[in-house]
């Protein structure tokens, strides 16, 4: 199986995977079709959405944690009116990065290719 390379650049920004991408690398890289891929995309998160709505926290060991988080009630000031604004209580979904994960991201990168005039550059001093 091959790698299908994920995620588009828009302007200047880092790369986005979007879900269709997502499907297609699952479907590789299991060896699912499209279909059966996409199925079992929206039965995970599906799953994870549900537990989250009922207050259960997601473990996935390796990967991280789905949790709820409850924020407080608070005041701010808006920016169009300058008044002040009571924002109410309310609980967030939130993820922890399992160790494995954090590591991946943490990896070193490959080295950069030097710039394009970097070899002339080189060779003028000699």
């Amino acid at each position: 199986m091959g790698n299908v390379k994920l995620g588009k650049k828009f302007k200047g920004e880092d790369y986005v995977v979007n879900k269709s991408e997502l499907v297609k690398s699952l479907a590789e890289k299991a060896g699912f079709t499209q279909k059966d891929a996409a199925k079992a995309l929206e039965a995970l998160v599906g799953t994870i959405q549900g537990a989250l709505a009922k207050g259960d926290k997601v473990q996935i060991i390796g990967f991280g944690s789905f949790e709820v988080r409850a924020r407080k009630e608070r005041k701010v000031i808006s920016p169009a009116t300058g008044q002040e604004i009571t924002v109410p209580a309310t609980t967030v979904p939130a993820f922890k990065p399992g160790k494995s994960l954090k590591e991946a991201v943490a990896a070193p990168k490959k080295a950069a290719a030097p710039a394009k005039g970097a070899k002339k550059a080189a060779k003028k001093k000699k």
